[in-house]
């Protein structure tokens, strides 16, 4: 069999994930502890940092809707717990 033939798409993988990542009840409602780097407040109201530990990162978003409800302006070097949940776009 060729690669050609073996390959699946781009839409097709990230379709994949997707499913995955929402059958997953864990994934769905989590919390995660970590310290706030690279962190912008962009124009249109959104948030976006990067939540890190000593070993690893994950880059994040928080949507002007979420953001608006804030009670403080998140910085770099803050610790924080966030919570985590799936929402399929």
């Amino acid at each position: 069999m060729k690669y050609a033939e073996m390959a699946i798409t781009v839409s097709e993988l990230n379709k994949y994930i997707k499913e995955k990542i929402a059958s997953d009840e864990f994934l769905n409602h989590i919390l995660i502890k970590g310290e706030i780097s690279n962190f912008k407040n962009h124009y249109t109201g959104h948030l976006y940092f990067t939540l890190k530990d000593e070993k690893s990162l994950i880059k994040c978003v928080m949507f002007k809707s979420h953001a608006q409800k804030l009670r403080f302006m998140p910085k770099d070097g803050m610790k924080v717990i966030v919570l985590g949940r799936n929402i399929c776009i």
